[in-house]
């Protein structure tokens, strides 16, 4: 019989767990390109582009490839509205510098510092690896970037205006520009240092968010600081160079718009000082407002980013077959194509891939819907309003859900939280059931709230499974086992390989199963055949249970606990304000088991951490900015004055998001650490000319503060309108990537518009009032201000602990939360000690009613059970219970001593190493000298002076690490003794422990675990003498008192007794555990249980026993060794440095010859510590093993 007989052979094909479907007209084949972290997405994107014209000319006919993702097409967009508002605001700065400084060479050599600002940036960007983006770019503010060009140069116009009309020679020109620039310099220096400062704490964000907002922080600091560098060296020269070389000034244009705009002041100015606390009260409200504004905005991570195109992700029925997802995604290919004119083309990816890199259920697809321009679009206006209109069209496929959202933004959600939505509402819990029933609870809590949107919770449950339960009784009657079936139903339904078949070099798998119609459905299964021993066959559903029953789809595990998602989009609405509501309606509503609880997760989680990270940058950023102020002004009240301008400014920056409809997001967070760095600009140019005019002898405030605001009116204005201006083009801009920008330069807008206004009133008030009520008190030096912040930060400082080892230890047992911990444990077991007597509750009953006879009566009673053949028991297994904690408290007292040794002796160890890296660096030096000079001279080549360079660098590196390891050390330390502050080491000679008491093996009976060990076994005992107490029988103790109303015979007389109680007696019971099985067994596993704790006591036992053995065989051997480098290796260590020292400055050696030695007596000296460390460590590990 041939194979062919009795089976169909065929060429096949593995299963197929996956598919592509495009435009409703069937399946087509897709590929990704996926890119190495850290490369150029435009450049890898066009590398692959012209692989792919090559590819397309080995294609056969009819065969085409066609791109349907292509990510630079996002990029180009985001980089082109970049591009545009970089253009439209310099374009701004450059007309506002022309029209308000009223010269146009100095607004030309202001204007002149932004492109050699933007080439000064690029190149760090260059040399630090930093690309040209959306965010590294998008934040740039030329108007911020030449504020201190501004200020200089509008000092330097205002000198020459201001003197006598006459021409100026080159020499007297460059006095003239020196004076103007050296007295304003310090003030603009120290407030472009102040914007370039608060930056830094921004490149501390980690995260999403220190991923999109870091580039930023470092190209606007690149760009500062080459304004910065610019504007001490170019700015000046090119003033001297381009500015007329004349003195005095003809009224133009720009001096009719500042005179305007002062005749606007002057008058307000003059009734604030006449109301300047009603002002202060004001600006006081107005900040609170903003406060309560502020905290109605709501919140969201960072603003979506419009990607131009729209996925969704389309799931039908768990279970489905994959022919069956192909058919509804062809459908919704179809339905969305003929009702959407603006797709320009829809794939949909099934299931998973050959190679698995974004696996998904059979029945899921993920539908990339790729749109054309906004501009033809004719079903809807926004993208929120297409996706609903699309959602509603594809509720015409039954039992289908979709889930829109956009290509990116689905997977950087999947990527950052595990789940598609843009939040994600996580239950956790044990039973899959009960999960299932409070997601399914919570979508439809949520699925009314404004803003949510796709709520669904995540499939875990109902899988059809056909389930084959075996008959053990049947397979053992007719002699089958539970693995032959297995592997007889494996073969006939999913195929088992029977062999490889060769075709040249290639190897393909001879798969065996039944044909297609006899594995169609469960009746195939149930009359599936299988063979006996004998030789005959049954059907396999005479030895099984086979049905359909319904099972887990998937189970997911979050940090160890079983939890359910449910995942919704936000539309419309915030991310914080949604969930805000979504947590005030759980927290009413829904009731959880004990032991369930929700988090959340997605957007709202990152916008949870990232706030949590800001808190910390914001203080840090307003910490520097004060410091700064400091720094600048010598006073503490001034720095104060000047630091009133950040909450002003914080007003414009939140009523500017409120106004403007937007959440606060990391964007305005950002934004708002950008504007507290500008807004301080201002203040710190008006204080400074107060100041000025103050030591030039004008005394008068009023006088002062007219004279300074008229004269800094020009530059104020312009600083402010040239930063704030500049941001315009981004928070107007409409195009692709400007969502993310917009938060950002409106705050930044909102904030200079409040803060140059309230500056201009409040800070001449404020100003007065601080030089007229502090004006006389001496001036606080530099360091008080340092020791006021650190004290703000860090708290009241701590005195330094000297400790050497015994101090450390005992610290350790005394401050550890571990053995504070093991203590309270111990205590409660004393506690319990009271329970010896723990008698059952005393029953106390009464009884009303026809008790004794038809008449009312009554009946009290009192009882008490106890077994006083329990209490002694008792008493014993509780006074072993507290003995054993004891022991545990020995036990963590013991390895804490131990911890405490070995981080003592790592850090002696390092500091050791570290004296004799020190040491070797110092003769490193020598050599590096003497090479240079060798060289220099010509005596020697390069290669002798660099290698002394290279080998002392490398010495130095080790140096470092080593150090490193010392801190790593200490802070171990600390932990173990529970400092929050530093210590000093007393004892730091690092030297073999003396060994002596450490040798005797009885002693290793005094181990605290040995002890523990032999104690567990007492209680294991006392257990024992426990169950068989509670086999005694339990005595009870009553009294009884009622009345017996009625005639009674009393000694033959009959008497009649009312209703009072008169009859009283007692009562006694004992009881006796008649069905005593449980009870015995108990007993039994209690004495298992003694035994069990023998057996590990003396394992343990013998376990020590061998271990000090080994330990004490270690000791002895590097107690020989420690000797011998005392004895011999380390003298001849030193002699060896000598010797090559002397050789090598005599020119008796070569560089080689003394870099050898050297490094031998170096490789001595450590490996000498290295024995003396060794040594150590077996000490402490035998103090360990006997308790010392």
């Amino acid at each position: 019989i041939l194979v062919r007989d009795v089976a169909k052979v065929q060429i096949g094909s593995s299963i197929r767990y996956g598919a592509v479907t495009k435009d409703g007209k069937g399946e087509e084949v897709s590929g990704f390109v996926m890119m190495l972290k850290g490369e150029n997405s435009g450049q890898v994107v066009e590398r692959v582009k012209e692989k792919m014209e090559q590819i397309k000319k080995s294609l056969p006919e009819g065969v085409a490839i066609e791109p349907f993702i292509d990510r630079t097409k996002m990029v180009d967009n985001a980089i082109g509205t970049v591009q545009r508002n970089l253009i439209e605001g310099a374009l701004i700065v450059v007309f506002i510098l022309v029209l308000l400084l009223g010269n146009w060479r100095a607004g030309l050599v202001v204007a002149s510092v932004i492109p050699l600002a933007l080439l000064f940036a690029i190149s760090m960007m260059k040399l630090f690896g930093v690309s040209g983006n959306l965010m590294s770019l998008g934040a740039i503010d030329f108007g911020i970037i030449v504020d201190g060009a501004v200020i200089i140069v509008e000092a330097m116009i205002h000198r020459l205006e201001v003197s006598k009309k006459r021409k100026l020679s080159a020499a007297e020109m460059n006095e003239e520009v020196y004076s103007a620039a050296s007295k304003i310099r310090s003030s603009a220096a120290f407030g472009e240092i102040i914007i370039l400062i608060v930056y830094l704490p921004i490149l501390a964000l980690v995260g999403v968010e220190g991923k999109m907002f870091g580039p930023m922080a470092q190209t606007v600091s690149f760009a500062i600081l080459g304004a910065f560098i610019l504007s001490l060296t170019y700015v000046p020269m090119m003033s001297a160079w381009v500015l007329k070389k004349e003195t005095g000034h003809t009224p133009n244009f720009s001096d009719k718009i500042i005179s305007a705009v002062y005749n606007a002041y002057r008058p307000l100015l003059d009734r604030a000082l006449k109301a300047k606390g009603v002002i202060i009260g004001a600006s006081l409200a107005l900040f609170a407002m903003a406060l309560l504004v502020f905290n109605s905005l709501g919140g969201e991570f960072i603003p979506t980013l419009d990607e131009g195109d729209v996925a969704t992700h389309l799931i039908i029925a768990s279970g489905s077959s994959l022919s069956q997802e192909i058919e509804a995604t062809t459908k919704a290919e179809k339905l969305l194509r003929d009702k959407f004119p603006e797709i320009t083309m829809i794939v949909t990816k099934i299931g998973s891939a050959e190679i698995p890199t974004d696996p998904m259920p059979i029945e899921a697809g993920d539908m990339i819907i790729i749109l054309k321009d906004k501009d033809e679009w004719t079903s809807a206006e926004t993208k929120e309003e297409l996706m609903e209109k699309m959602e509603e069209v594809l509720e015409e496929i039954p039992g289908a859900t979709t889930e829109f959202s956009q290509p990116v933004q689905m997977r950087m959600n999947e990527l950052m939280t595990g789940v598609r939505s843009d939040v994600a509402i996580k239950i956790f819990g044990e039973d899959i059931d009960m999960l299932v029933s409070k997601g399914d609870e919570v979508t439809q809590m949520i699925k009314g709230i404004s803003g949510v949107a796709d709520a669904k919770a995540e499939r875990v449950t109902g899988l059809p499974q056909i389930t084959i339960r075996y008959n053990k009784d049947k397979l053992a009657l007719y002699g089958l086992n539970v693995g032959e079936l297995n592997r007889v139903i494996r073969m006939g339904f999913a195929g088992e390989a029977a062999g490889v078949v060769y075709e040249g070099e290639k190897r393909f798998d001879m798969v065996v199963r039944l044909e297609e119609d006899s594995r169609r459905d469960i009746s195939n299964l149930k009359s599936l055949y299988v063979t006996l021993p004998s030789g005959s066959q049954i059907p396999l559903d005479q030895v099984t249970d086979i049905k359909y029953e319904d099972g887990p789809m998937q189970i997911s595990r979050e940090d160890g606990r079983r939890r359910i998602v449910v995942g919704f989009n936000v539309r419309s609405a915030d991310v914080e304000s949604v969930v805000n509501k979504i947590q005030e309606k759980l927290v009413a509503s829904l009731k959880l088991p004990s032991g369930y609880y929700i988090t959340y997760g997605g957007q709202f989680e990152n916008l949870v951490q990232a706030n949590k990270r800001l808190m910390i940058a914001v203080p840090v950023a307003l910490a520097l900015i004060f410091v700064l102020l400091y720094f600048t002004f010598k006073s503490i009240k001034q720095s104060l004055l000047i630091f009133t301008a950040i909450p002003l400014s914080a007003i414009g920056g939140i009523f500017a998001l409120w106004l403007r409809g937007m959440p606060f997001s990391i964007s305005a967070g950002v934004g708002f650490i950008a504007l507290f760095g500008v807004a301080v600009l201002n203040g710190i140019v008006l204080i400074a000319y107060f100041n000025q005019l103050k030591s030039e002898g004008m005394n008068d405030i009023y006088k002062r503060i007219h004279e300074g605001t008229k004269a800094r009116l020009r530059p104020v204005i312009l600083t402010a309108a040239v930063a704030s201006l500049g941001f315009l083009p981004m928070a107007l801009s409409s195009g692709a990537g400007a969502e993310v920008q917009k938060p950002l330069a409106t705050v930044v807008i909102g904030g200079l518009i409040t803060a140059t206004l309230l500056t201009l009133i409040v800070l001449p008030i404020l100003y007065y009032y601080f030089e007229r009520g502090f004006g006389q008190k001496p001036k606080v030096k530099g360091f008080a201000v340092i020791a006021l912040l650190l004290s703000i930060c860090s708290g009241n400082a701590q005195t330094t602990k000297s400790l050497d080892v015994n101090s450390a230890i005992s610290m350790a047992v005394q401050n550890n939360r571990g053995v504070q911990a093991s203590a309270l444990e111990s205590r409660m077991q004393s506690q319990l000690k009271g329970t010896v007597f723990d008698l059952p509750k005393t029953e106390v009953t009464g009884t009303f009613g026809q008790v004794n006879t038809a008449a009312q009566d009554k009946y009290f009673s009192v009882s008490q059970t106890f077994s006083p053949f329990q209490f002694g028991a008792r008493r014993k297994l509780l006074n072993a219970t507290v003995t054993a904690a004891e022991l545990r408290v020995e036990v963590t007292k013991q390895e804490l001593s131990y911890r405490v040794r070995q981080s003592w002796n790592a850090i002696l160890f390092y500091n050791e190493l570290n004296k004799i890296l020190q040491e070797q660096n110092g003769y490193m030096k020598k050599f590096v000298r003497a090479a240079d000079l060798k060289f220099k001279t010509g005596e020697t080549g390069s290669l002798e002076n660099t290698t002394a360079i290279a080998k002392q660098q490398e010495l130095q590196q080790q140096i470092k690490q080593n150090e490193a390891m010392i801190k790593v050390e200490r802070s171990k330390m600390r932990i173990l003794l529970n400092l929050m502050d530093d210590f000093t080491v007393t004892d730091t000679a690092f030297v073999a422990i003396p060994a002596i008491a450490v040798r005797d093996s009885a002693m290793v009976k005094q181990n605290a675990n040995l002890k523990l060990a032999q104690q567990e076994l007492e209680v294991a005992k006392a257990g024992i003498k426990v169950e068989r107490s509670a086999m005694m029988p339990d005595f009870t103790a009553g009294y009884f008192i009622q009345s017996m109303r009625g005639m009674q015979d009393v000694n033959g007389a009959p008497i009649n007794y009312d209703s009072s109680l008169q009859f009283h007696g007692f009562s006694v019971g004992i009881g006796i555990p008649i069905f005593a099985g449980s009870g015995s067994a108990r007993i039994k596993a209690a004495k298992t249980n003694v035994e069990a704790q023998k057996m590990s006591t003396d394992y343990l036992q013998a376990q020590l026993q061998g271990e000090f053995q080994q330990q004490l065989e270690q000791l002895t051997t590097f107690e020989s060794l420690v000797n011998y480098y005392k004895t011999t290796a380390l003298p001849n260590a030193a002699i060896i440095v000598n010797n090559s020292t002397k050789a090598y400055m005599n020119g008796d050696i070569s560089y080689v010859e003394y870099m050898q030695g050297l490094e031998t007596a170096l490789g001595i000296r450590t490996n000498y510590i290295n024995a003396v460390n060794n040594h150590n460590q077996a000490v402490i590990n035998l103090q360990f093993l006997l308790n010392q």
